[in-house]
């Protein structure tokens, strides 16, 4: 399924089939009372401009509202708008769906031109589910710098490595009643003896007794010379993929501060994108855009191997994102 089609979203989404869609990404205007055109002489773009707020949510909401209808029961809404504007899609997005987190995209790192505010730093993505847990893969970000050049300071026959936390701290642990009445195979207090030394940390482990032996035998837990300190995990550099990805994105810079062309005023980057489709949707998976603009979501879409429904009511739009789709969406 590969479509892109001209057209009003609020009634193009009512076609969808119910239950039809694994994502979508809904980057609908900002209702920041501007209007955004590629150049002042180029007249590509759209007012962002509403009578009031109740003007804004009834063009919003319905479309949420049949979004919601299209997604599957683990399927994600991801909501992109601006912090300043941030007020009125939470509170629709917290209205219809179970699950919403906020997502804070750091897109430029300094805002130079500032004189009387502070500057706009960062969006925000409201990510949206039916369910508690939507389908989700894990996805990396790279490692902090100062992390990287100071924590890889360990090194054995398998190369160098940090320490990563297999104790509990005092406000993580979990019930000691609870524990007691799981399995024993399942239980996170208890003792473990290396090389003659006990361990039995005060607060329990990170990991069930099984797997930390396992762990030993692949001698993958670095054991301190200190007596009374705490055992570690063996985190290679080698094999780092980064750090699992937080809620906070400043890894992906806007097309301001990158290298893709801007085609469209309010253009995201493919980064972005990718990142999106990638922890939410696997291949194959159907990814949709309401709101398609310059057609971002269906490059991504396409280099990852999903497909993908875009809708936008703009002719231009639609004809440049079948054009990138073309030029950029292939792996």
């Amino acid at each position: 399924m590969k479509i892109i089609k001209c057209g009003d979203s609020r009634e193009l989404l009512k076609a969808l089939e119910a239950e039809s869609i694994n994502c979508c990404y809904f980057d609908p205007p900002f209702n920041s009372n501007r209007n955004y055109y590629l150049t002042p002489d180029n007249k590509l773009g759209f007012k962002d401009k509403f009578d009031d707020d109740e003007d804004y949510i009834s063009l919003v909401e319905p479309m949420i509202e049949e979004i919601k209808r299209a997604l599957t029961d683990d399927g994600s809404m991801f909501f992109h708008i601006s912090a300043s504007s941030l007020f009125i899609p939470l509170m629709l997005c917290e209205k219809h769906f179970k699950r919403t987190q906020i997502i804070t995209w750091q897109r430029s790192r300094s805002k130079n031109n500032t004189k009387n505010k502070l500057g706009a730093c960062v969006d925000m993505i409201i990510w949206c589910s039916k369910v508690s847990k939507p389908k989700f893969n894990m996805i990396y970000q790279p490692l902090d710098a100062y992390y990287a050049k100071n924590s890889y300071n360990n090194i054995d026959s398998r190369g160098k490595y940090a320490l990563g936390h297999i104790t509990y701290t005092k406000t993580q642990s979990p019930s000691r009643e609870k524990d007691a009445e799981k399995p024993e195979e399942k239980k996170r207090y208890y003792t473990f003896t290396h090389n003659e030394v006990t361990y039995e940390p005060q607060h329990g482990w990170r990991l069930d007794k099984a797997d930390l032996e396992n762990l030993v035998k692949e001698d993958r837990i670095h054991f301190p010379k200190k007596v009374g300190a705490k055992p570690y995990k063996k985190i290679y550099a080698h094999e780092s993929n980064g750090k699992p990805c937080t809620d906070l994105w400043t890894d992906v810079h806007s097309i301001a501060q990158g290298s893709e062309e801007r085609v469209y005023p309010t253009q995201k980057p493919v980064a972005l994108l990718r990142r999106i489709i990638e922890m939410s949707t696997d291949e194959g998976d159907v990814v949709l855009d309401p709101v398609a603009g310059s057609g971002t979501t269906a490059v991504a879409a396409a280099q990852l191997g999903r497909n993908y429904v875009m809708f936008d009511i703009s002719e231009d739009a639609t004809e440049i994102c079948k054009k990138r789709v073309e030029k950029e969406g292939k792996t």
